[in-house]
C-alpha cells in the first residue's frame, strides 16, 4: 500500500503504479488533475468530508492552442483503466457558474468494472460522465480528444452509498452503471431549472442508468417543482428509477423529453412503483436488469 498526502504527486503516483495496487490518500486537498490507466487500482481516501481531490476546469476556457476545452476535456479526474475501485473520498470541480463558463466535468470513467463507495462528485452542470461517448460524437471529435475518450467500448459502473450533486444533466453519458442507496442533491442554478441525469445510450444497449432506492433531494435555493428527473441526450436514452424517494423540488411531470425533439417517442425510462401524474411515455414494464 502507497500512503500519499496533500502536495504528493496524484499523477506520477498513479502512472507508476502496478495493477491491483492500493493507494491511500490521507485527509487534505489534493489540487490536481489526473487521469487513471493502470487497472485494477483502488484509491482509498480517509472520508468523503476529509479527502477531497479537486480541479477548476471548465468548456469555454481556451488551452494552450486557443481551443476551447469542450465539456469532455473538463473532468477533474479520469478513469481510463478497468477494475478501478474508489472509496472514501470527494471528487470535485469548484470552477462554479456554469452559466458563463459551460460544462464542468468533476469525474469522467471511461472503463468496465468501476466500483465507487461512500463517495461524493461534486461540480455544477455535467458533474459525472460515464463512457462511452456516444457513437456520433467519438466521430465528430476525430482528432481532438485524446484515443482514450474516443473508444466505442462497453463501460459497467457501479456507486454505492455516494453523494452526487450537480445542476444540469450532472450524471450523462452512455454507461451501463446502478446507483445504489445514492443521494442524488440537485444545487441551486441562476437559471432557475435542471435535470439530474441525461442517457445517451444506444437502442442496441439493454441496461443503462438505474437508480435503485436512491435519495433525490435539493441544496437551499432550488425551487419546489424545478428538477427534472431524467432528459434523454440521445433518442433511447434508458433510464430506471426503483424504489426511490423525492423531495418537492422534483417536477410532479418527472421527465423531459429534451427542448423540442420527438424523444418523448424514442426515450426508455422507467419508474417503479409508478408515481401518479408523471409523463404518459413513462414506461412501466420490466426491462432488462441494469448490471
Amino acid at each position: 500500500m502507497l500512503l500519499l498526502h496533500p502536495g504528493d504527486d496524484l499523477q506520477k503516483a498513479f502512472d507508476a503504479a502496478s495493477p491491483g495496487d492500493v493507494i491511500q490518500l490521507a485527509p487534505g486537498e489534493y489540487r490536481a488533475k489526473t487521469s487513471i490507466f493502470t487497472p485494477g487500482l483502488t484509491l482509498q481516501g480517509a472520508g468523503a468530508d476529509r479527502t477531497r481531490i479537486v480541479w477548476d476546469d471548465y468548456a469555454l476556457k481556451l488551452d494552450e492552442n486557443g481551443v476551447e476545452y469542450n465539456t469532455f476535456r473538463t473532468w477533474t479526474m479520469a478513469v481510463c483503466a478497468d477494475g478501478v475501485t474508489m472509496r472514501d473520498l470527494t471528487v470535485a470541480n469548484d470552477a462554479l457558474h456554469p452559466e458563463r463558463k459551460g460544462q464542468e466535468v468533476a469525474l469522467t470513467v471511461y472503463a468496465d468494472a468501476f466500483a465507487m463507495e461512500r463517495c461524493r462528485l461534486s461540480s455544477t452542470q455535467d458533474t459525472l460522465f460515464l463512457g462511452p461517448l456516444p457513437r456520433d460524437l467519438i466521430d465528430r471529435y476525430e482528432g481532438f480528444l485524446p484515443d482514450h475518450l474516443r473508444r466505442d467500448i462497453a463501460c459497467r459502473q457501479v456507486f454505492t452509498d455516494c453523494l452526487i450533486e450537480g445542476t444540469v444533466d450532472f450524471i450523462f453519458g452512455c454507461g451501463e452503471a446502478l446507483f445504489s442507496r445514492c443521494q442524488i442533491r440537485s444545487l441551486y442554478d441562476v437559471r432557475g431549472s435542471g435535470y439530474a441525469a441525461a442517457p445517451a445510450h444506444a437502442l442496441s444497449q439493454t441496461r443503462g442508468f438505474t437508480f435503485r432506492e436512491c435519495r433525490f433531494t435539493a441544496a437551499d435555493g432550488v425551487k419546489d417543482g424545478s428538477i427534472w428527473l431524467a432528459r434523454p441526450w440521445r433518442d433511447h436514452g434508458l433510464c430506471r428509477f426503483e424504489r426511490c424517494t423525492y423531495g418537492p423540488h422534483i417536477a410532479p411531470l418527472g421527465f423531459d423529453k429534451w427542448n423540442d425533439t420527438h424523444r418523448d417517442k424514442t426515450a426508455r425510462f422507467y419508474e417503479e412503483p409508478p408515481v401518479p401524474g408523471r409523463v404518459p411515455w413513462v414506461r412501466r414494464d420490466e426491462p432488462d436488469e441494469a448490471v
